[in-house]
């Protein structure tokens, strides 16, 4: 079994032990947002799954991703007025984001604790979390552009 078979299974295990129905439209959501590493956003689900869904709607896959998120399966990536990305990976972690084409791409720094701490002592604040995005080209826009 593969990292990514076992994490599906895992998911899966966690959707049943929180009483949520596991649909065959719902398994093939999970799995896609499992094995994709590009932070999709709901209509791209819908589009890569069509094919295999015809009847499944737009709504149907915000729906599951809601239900995901509530269970803290998913994490939904919300910039500006642009539509929101999911990404399956809950650890914590940062992004790079490509500010040509959109691209966003993981970025594992160790916690930045001491600056949630700080931020408590300085503004009396119980902070319960912290996000932080790093922007730039990458590399596939900086071959283009040159």
């Amino acid at each position: 079994m593969t990292v990514s078979e076992q994490r599906l299974q895992e998911a899966l295990s966690q959707l049943k032990s929180s009483g949520v129905r596991i649909t065959p439209q719902r398994h093939a959501v999970l799995e896609y947002l499992m094995q994709s590493m590009t932070h999709p956003t709901a209509d791209d689900i819908y589009k890569a799954l069509e094919g295999k869904f015809p009847n499944m709607s737009v709504a149907t896959v915000y729906n599951n991703l809601r239900v995901f998120q509530e269970i803290g399966l998913v994490r939904e990536l919300t910039y500006g007025d642009s539509s929101s990305r999911f990404d399956c990976n809950t650890t914590e972690h940062y992004h790079v984001i490509c500010e040509s084409c959109g691209k966003i791409v993981d970025f594992h720094y160790p916690s930045l604790d001491e600056v949630e701490q700080l931020a408590e002592q300085v503004t009396g604040f119980e902070v319960s979390h912290h996000r932080m995005e790093v922007y730039g080209k990458c590399e596939d826009c900086q071959q283009t552009n040159h």
